[in-house]
């Protein structure tokens, strides 16, 4: 009888034993696909973290790359033999500033002169996929193309050229790496992804365009100077246009009245050019150059002079008498 008991003993510990494994193993089971799945996540957005820090890298290396290169031709600025590059933004250099001035040529700043030399127009780039100087290879170009020199046209060995997009087929991220250049067919996918950023950069540029067109005439209701400042369509004499613009506030597009000049070359009437500044940022209307009203100067005597001087028809019925811009408050003043 004693036997007996002692083997029920030993059946029911085995069958407890039993039980309390089984709970154990399937928490085990329960944990193991949970653990995995964790890991499966972590490692993924590890991926995602890699692959948005390599792209950040690429755009920043390549962003780099193109401080290195010209706007114009695409040469690099390290193989330049002058050692010399100048910014494609604000004003232009003391030494084209004086050619300028003895050519009579309007340009004060590089975005109007490049315009003219090479039909380019940097007003519009954007910094991740333009470069920000220029040669002076190029520089020798502009000097002689403002003065005129014979066979001008031939002096850009080549065209100017057409800046792109970084891509995973970059041509100057694999010259920078020391990598020869090759041109390789487009598939229908790259063509297709090409196309698309193209498209995307006109967008840009078509939205900037509008923005500029739409500060431009913001930039006349905040001056609101039409009933203070006088119209050019009052000038007695059929001036070129491109005179009527030098002497024409270039916010309000009226003729100057106590004009100021910027650090940038750039004329406004004083009124406009310190409401804009208040209500718009401390840059010039014009080219976006840094411009605070410290910076404001009067422009050069021979100036003041050439625009007292403009002949003026009073636009009083029954009048019209031509007198100088100097004068005609007085004359105004009499009616």
């Amino acid at each position: 009888d004693s036997h007996q008991a002692n083997s029920a003993k030993e059946n029911v510990t085995g069958s407890v034993d039993i039980t309390d494994e089984q709970p154990k193993a399937t928490a085990t089971m329960s944990q193991v696909p949970f653990e995995t799945d964790t890991e499966l996540n972590k490692n993924s957005l590890a991926r995602e973290k890699d692959v948005f820090h390599i792209s950040q890298r690429e755009m920043e290396a390549h962003q780099a790359n193109l401080q290195h290169l010209c706007r114009i031709c695409g040469g690099s600025l390290k193989a330049d033999p002058y050692k010399k590059h100048h910014p494609v933004h604000g004003p232009v250099d003391e030494e084209t500033q004086a050619l300028l001035r003895k050519k009579e040529k309007r340009a004060t700043s590089w975005p109007d002169l490049l315009v003219k030399v090479f039909k380019i127009d940097v007003r519009c780039d954007i910094d991740t996929i333009h470069p920000t100087h220029f040669c002076h290879n190029c520089w020798k170009v502009i000097q002689r193309k403002v003065s005129n020199a014979p066979h001008e046209a031939h002096l850009l060995e080549k065209d100017p050229v057409e800046w792109h997009p970084h891509s995973t087929s970059c041509d100057i991220c694999v010259t920078f790496r020391g990598l020869k250049r090759k041109k390789t067919m487009l598939n229908s996918q790259l063509s297709k992804k090409l196309k698309i950023i193209a498209g995307h950069t006109r967008k840009i540029r078509r939205i900037r365009k509008e923005k500029q067109q739409n500060n431009k005439s913001l930039m006349k209701k905040i001056s609101n100077c039409k009933q203070i400042h006088l119209s050019t369509k009052i000038l007695a004499i059929d001036y070129p246009v491109d005179f009527v613009k030098s002497i024409s506030c270039q916010i309000c597009e009226h003729i100057l009245a106590d004009p100021v000049e910027t650090t940038c070359k750039h004329l406004f009437c004083r009124v406009c050019i310190l409401k804009c500044l208040k209500v718009m940022g401390s840059y010039c209307p014009s080219c976006r150059y840094p411009c605070f009203p410290t910076d404001l100067v009067s422009p050069v005597k021979s100036f003041l002079s050439i625009l007292n001087n403009l002949v003026l028809r009073c636009p009083v019925k029954g009048c019209y008498e031509e007198v100088f811009l100097e004068k005609y408050c007085q004359h105004r003043s009499n009616h």
